[in-house]
Formats: C-alpha cells, structure tokens, sequence
C-alpha cells in the first residue's frame, strides 16, 4: 500500500509556470492575455468562415468583432466585481473606478497597473447577448443566426480562456488523491483537482460535437439548435465540476451550491429551450 501511495504522489503534477510569457524591456505578455487572445483570434476566424459560408456579406462581420470583445470584457468584469466581491468594488468611489479601469487604488494613494484580475464568465454571456442584441439591431441582423453562429464558436474560444486561468493558478480544485492532481505551488503543496483543464478539455470536445452537428445539418442555423447546445452543453457541464473546485469567496461557504451554479442554472434552461424551440423551427 505504501508502494502504491508513493507511485501516485509522483505521478502528481507540480505547476507554478511564469505568468509572463514573454518580456521586452518594460512590457510584459502574460500568458492569461496569451489565451485570451488566442481564443479571441479563432473564435474571430471560425466565425468569418461561417459568414462567408452562409453569404451573409461581409460588410455586416467587420463590426462584430468590436461589439463582441467590448461586450464580452465589460460583462465579465462587471460579472466579476458585481457577483463575487460587491463588498469591496461597491464600498468606495476609488474601488468602483477599479471595475472599469485595469488599476488599484494602493494605501499610500498611489495608482497602480493592474490590469483586469477578476473576469467571470457567465457575467461574459450577458455581456456578449447584450452586445448582439445592439448589433443585430445596428446591422439589421436576423438575431437567431448570429445566436446560433456564436454557439458553433463559442466553446473553442471558452477552452482558451480555461487554459489561461490554468497558466495563472487561478480558479483550483479541491485537495484530492488522485494521479492526475496538480500541486499549484503558488497557492499551496497540496495536490488539487485540475478544473481549469477540465473545463479546457470539455469546451474542446463539445466544440468539435457542436461543429459536426452543424456540419451535418448546416441549415439549421437561425433555428436556435446550436446556440441551445453550446449553453446547455457547457453551463451543465460548469454546474457539475463546481463539486470539484474551491469556493472563490468566502461569502459562497454559506450557500446550498456556489456562485458559478446558481449562475450557471438560468443559462442551462435558456440552452434546453433554445433546443426545444428548435425543433419547431423551419430550417433557414
């Protein structure tokens, strides 16, 4: 049994890469930018071949990207201060200037260039449907297709941005026994669930069932199919593996279920109608 114990305590994974990927005298790219920027650019590709594919022009997908990127930061941030830490962003004007502007008010009255540390996904999702809602107003845009386009999307994007907080030691799972446990030394030695790859490589997996699904029945796109399937698929999938990851606030110990779940469960039943509605939808 100790022989055992022992082979699977090396088998553990110490993790503490360097958040900067690469350093140029005073700047530095840091990996989570990396990542977001990556999924950004893809998600951006993938979706400038469905526009093309489904002919609908060009001249409408120029603008997307510019209300999709402010729509989604300006979420997740705000998703991040309003849900998880009010206590600290609502007590003070200083600290509701940081919601908005990547810096920290420092003790000695200082400003400080922090960037933006603290995005929350679901608070990205309203961000993004509110942005879409006043693009396809602005472009006169048929709604349920740009809807369903950004499901086809969305995940690999999603799986991008997972691995981002995986290089920044951020969002760690339960102490656990397990042979694939990561050690996040910058947190502590003790070996932890892995969920930022499990989100990782869930996203992957339901970005490419998603896109054989599309591949299959293309005109289904504008029903709501792939839209109700990227949520459903993911937020379900989010809800599960909050059992295995640690509370990010100390006010969520008191809950039933954390603050990502409670999130994650209006989302689930907007991806099941979306599903539902679909199949009384004529193909577009």
């Amino acid at each position: 049994m100790n022989t055992l114990l022992l082979t699977i305590q090396t088998l553990y994974i110490h993790w503490n890469p360097s958040e900067v990927m690469l350093r140029i005298g005073g700047f530095e790219l840091r990996w989570y930018s990396m990542c977001w920027l990556v999924g950004l650019t893809v998600g951006y590709l993938l979706m400038r071949r469905l526009y093309r594919q489904q002919k609908l022009g060009m001249e409408k997908f120029e603008p997307l990207f510019i209300y999709v990127f402010l729509g989604i930061l300006v979420g997740a941030r705000l998703g991040h201060c309003l849900f998880y830490e009010p206590q600290y962003f609502l007590s003070a004007w200083d600290h509701m200037v940081e919601m908005i502007i990547p810096v920290r008010h420092l003790d000695d009255g200082q400003w400080k260039f922090v960037g933006y540390q603290g995005l929350a996904s679901h608070g990205g999702v309203a961000g993004l449907l509110a942005a879409l809602w006043l693009y396809c107003r602005k472009m006169k845009m048929n709604g349920w297709v740009v809807l369903d386009n950004f499901g086809i999307c969305a995940p690999i994007t999603s799986c991008f941005i997972r691995l981002g907080n995986l290089m920044n030691s951020e969002i760690i799972g339960k102490p656990t026994d397990m042979p694939w446990a990561f050690i996040f030394e910058r947190v502590d030695m003790q070996p932890r669930h892995p969920g930022q790859l499990y989100e990782a490589i869930a996203y992957l997996v339901f970005f490419i069932i998603i896109l054989y699904v599309y591949r299959k029945n293309p005109r289904k796109v504008g029903t709501g199919l792939f839209f109700g399937l990227c949520l459903t698929l993911i937020f379900t999938f989010r809800f599960i593996i909050e059992y295995t990851k640690e509370i990010q606030e100390a006010f969520e110990a008191g809950l039933p279920i954390d603050m990502g779940q409670i999130l994650s469960l209006p989302l689930i039943a907007i991806g099941v109608w979306s599903i539902v509605r679909s199949r009384k939808q004529k193909n577009a």
